[in-house]
C-alpha cells in the first residue's frame, strides 16, 4: 500500500495499541477508524468509517454512522488548521487524531472605496424576511435518510464558473461579507439537476426577497444543497430525488443581476465549497 494511502486511512489501532501498551495491557482488541476519500481544507470534507461500534466526534460534537460504520464530516470555510477526531470504544478505550486542515487561498479583491452602511430596511421587509429565515432554519433542522452524502456529485448545470465561493471584498482595510456559493453562468430556463441523492426539504412557491424561488435538498448526514434564483421547480417538498434527476430551471428571481445558478453546500453550520465535490474539478 503506497504511503500516502496508509497516511490517508489513519487506522486508529496503532493509537490504541500505544495506550494499551502504557498501560501494560497488550491483548486488548478495539476497532478501528478509516479515514478514506477526504479533501482536508478549508470548506473541504472526508468520509470514512468506523468500525466495531466505535462512538466518534470532531472537536467535541458527535459524529452519526451509518449502519455499517460509515461517516461524513466537513470543514467551514474559515475553519481552524487543526480538528480533532475522537474515536471511542465500548470498553472505554479513547483515541485522538488532529486532522490537518490546509488554509485556501482565497479570491480577495481590495478596494479603494469605503464599505456602504445597509440602508435600513423597512418593517415590511423585516417581516417578510424573518419569516423567510424562519422557513430556511426549519428546512434546514430536517433530518432524512438520503444518501446523496455518501456519492461523488455532479455538476447541477454546464457552463462557466462565473463566482467562487469564498471570494471576498475588502473595502479600506474593511472586509466585506465573502460569497457563500458557487455561480454557474447558463441560460434561463436551463435544466438543473440534483448533483447527488436527496429528499427536497424546501421549494419555495414564491420567491424569496434574497434567493428567490429558493429550492433545498437534504443529502443526509447534515449535509445539505440550496439552489437559488430559479425560474420553477420541477420537485416538492418532500419528494426523493435521484442524482442526475431534473429538479428546477435556472433563472434570475431575487436579488440577481442575470441569469445564473448560484448553489451552497453546508454540513450543519458549515459553509463548504461546492467545486471541492466534483471530482476533476478546482
Amino acid at each position: 500500500m503506497p504511503a500516502d494511502r496508509r497516511q490517508a486511512l489513519g487506522l486508529f489501532g496503532a493509537a490504541l495499541a500505544t495506550l494499551a501498551g502504557r498501560t501494560g495491557a497488550t491483548s486488548i482488541a478495539l476497532p478501528p477508524l478509516e479515514l478514506g476519500p477526504a479533501r482536508l481544507t478549508q470548506g473541504g470534507w472526508a468520509r470514512g468509517m468506523a468500525q466495531g461500534g466505535l462512538a466518534l466526534d470532531l472537536d467535541g460534537r458527535a459524529i452519526p454512522c451509518d449502519a455499517s460504520g460509515a461517516f461524513f464530516l466537513a470543514f467551514d470555510r474559515d475553519a481552524a488548521p487543526v480538528a480533532r477526531l475522537t474515536g471511542r470504544a465500548a470498553n472505554g478505550w479513547v483515541a485522538t487524531r488532529d486532522l490537518a486542515i490546509a488554509p485556501r487561498a482565497w479570491q480577495i479583491e481590495h478596494v479603494d472605496a469605503p464599505l456602504r452602511p445597509p440602508s435600513v430596511p423597512s418593517e415590511q421587509f423585516l417581516a417578510i424576511r424573518k419569516a423567510e429565515l424562519a422557513r430556511i432554519a426549519a428546512a434546514r433542522a430536517r433530518t432524512t435518510d438520503a444518501r446523496g452524502w455518501s456519492q461523488s456529485m455532479i455538476r447541477p448545470v454546464p457552463g462557466r464558473v462565473s463566482g467562487r465561493f469564498g471570494a471576498q471584498r475588502i473595502y479600506r482595510g474593511e472586509p466585506g461579507s465573502y460569497h457563500t456559493g458557487l455561480d454557474l453562468a447558463a441560460g434561463s430556463g436551463t435544466t438543473i439537476l440534483a448533483p447527488a441523492d436527496g429528499v427536497v426539504i424546501l421549494a419555495a412557491d414564491a420567491p424569496f426577497t434574497l434567493e428567490g424561488k429558493l429550492l433545498m435538498v437534504d443529502h443526509g448526514m447534515g449535509l445539505s444543497s440550496a439552489f437559488l434564483h430559479c425560474s420553477a421547480h420541477r420537485v416538492s417538498e418532500g419528494q426523493a430525488v435521484h442524482q442526475g434527476q431534473a429538479i428546477a430551471e435556472v433563472g434570475m428571481t431575487g436579488r440577481a443581476t442575470g441569469p445564473h445558478l448560484h448553489w451552497g453546500l453546508r454540513w450543519r453550520e458549515a459553509r463548504l465549497d461546492p467545486l471541492l465535490f466534483l471530482p476533476g474539478e478546482q
